[in-house]
């Protein structure tokens, strides 16, 4: 089975439509959606209507539990608490109810998906450098082959055992027998490693493969609609530069 991979979408419909071309010709035989599907970009509705209808699961992600009233997200800083009120005021009732239906976590033979840490899963942690794999490591038996999540950003792979973690460097790779991993997939909607392209991933269960794919998309498009919106000038910005 091959698996497409997309998270941290944030309302930037552009890049879901891009990625989602380039998705088509991958042979994928499901697509799983790893959270954040709104918050920052101008066009929430319509991203959730598209993940709906492209997507056989999803998982729950922070700025998704947030406008759907599952957080408290108070402590965000000023703009990401005004862009989720934007969002939750622009939402539609049958979107909010659908996001307040999303699981924080999916499973499947020996591979989990969720937005964040697979530990605390309500608590949305990250995981993108080496320090943040402690518990995971001390949690080895319990811990599936793969886990997926997104939540960073970033195009990030820690592979472990139970005594050690090390970063998986490459951008396509094989996985190991007697590893562990944990991948966090890149973001479609707001990449923050410096490349302003989408990132996807896709996963080859057979072959046991992972593979990241970047795809280029109308970042200017994107930004426009930011700035004809309420939304912080600096959501339209970050997408040009890829932080």
């Amino acid at each position: 089975m091959r698996i497409g991979l997309i998270s941290d979408i944030h309302a930037n419909l552009d890049a879901l439509e891009a990625v989602l071309r380039v998705l088509d010709g991958c042979n994928v035989d499901r697509v799983i959606c790893l959270g954040d599907v709104v918050g920052y970009g101008a066009e929430p509705n319509e991203c959730c209507h598209l993940v709906q209808k492209v997507a056989d699961e999803v998982v729950l992600g922070n700025h998704d539990a947030a406008v759907c009233g599952r957080m408290d997200y108070s402590y965000y800083r000023l703009g990401a608490r005004k862009a989720l009120d934007w969002h939750a005021e622009h939402l539609t009732e049958k979107n909010l109810e659908w996001l307040r239906s999303l699981p924080y976590e999916y499973c499947i033979e020996n591979l989990s998906f969720s937005h964040g840490s697979p530990l605390h899963l309500s608590e949305f942690e990250y995981i993108f450098v080496l320090e943040q794999m402690r518990e995971l490591v001390m949690d080895f038996p319990q811990m599936k082959k793969v886990t997926f999540i997104g939540h960073s950003h970033l195009c990030k792979c820690f592979r472990y055992n139970d005594s050690r973690a090390e970063e998986e460097l490459h951008t396509r790779f094989h996985l190991l027998g007697d590893m562990k991993y944990v991948i966090t997939v890149g973001s479609v909607g707001q990449p923050r490693d410096y490349d302003p392209r989408a990132c996807f991933g896709v996963f080859d269960t057979q072959e046991m493969r992972f593979e990241y794919i970047r795809v280029r998309y109308d970042v200017d498009s994107a930004v426009r609609k930011i700035r004809a919106t309420d939304l912080a000038p600096a959501f339209a910005q970050r997408l040009l530069i890829g932080v």
